[in-house]
């Protein structure tokens, strides 16, 4: 095996990292660094003899996270951030129809079930769980259908006509 990236290579994360057990002082599951976060490789080690786990620093969280290399991408790629995760609470900015047949009103809520991204990673679609039914939207048909704690109950802004990244 022979690793993608060595020590000091920038990097960028493609996917959530939680604590599978293995980080100390976090719970199993938590959310360690988020995708789209940016670090460097300090280290390259394997798991099972078959795995290359690269240790990277990820500076603007200050923490030091295992990553797999199908989780990481060179920090110079092409990068969109995606606005949703997984769970969260939408709400339809159109009427969604499927085959003739109306899925969803404008307004109506549904939940996140995945993000997607096509294969040169410039647009991002969300599986969505609405109405008794998953389907596949692009983000700019989705804005955020509850307030964001964060930021003193201020809604969140909406995908249509934004620019992320």
């Amino acid at each position: 095996m022979k690793p993608r990236y060595e020590y000091g290579d920038e990097v960028r994360l493609i996917r959530n990292v939680r604590n599978d057990g293995t980080y100390p002082g976090k719970e199993v599951g938590e959310l360690l660094i988020r995708r789209g976060a940016t670090g460097v490789v300090y280290d390259v080690g394997t798991y099972l003899q078959d795995q290359l786990i690269y240790r990277v620093h990820f500076m603007d969280a200050g923490s030091t996270v295992g990553c797999r290399e199908e989780e990481l991408i060179p920090q110079s790629d092409p990068w969109i951030q995606n606005l949703f995760e997984f769970r969260d609470r939408v709400r339809t900015l159109c009427a969604l129809r499927m085959e003739g047949e109306t899925v969803a009103e404008c307004g109506d809520e549904g939940e996140i079930e995945n993000v997607l991204r096509d294969e040169d990673d410039t647009q991002i679609f969300y599986n969505l769980y609405i109405n008794g039914q998953s389907v596949m939207v692009p983000e700019r048909v989705l804005t955020f259908a509850v307030k964001d704690s964060t930021d003193n109950g201020a809604e969140k802004m909406s995908a249509g006509g934004e620019s992320h990244g």
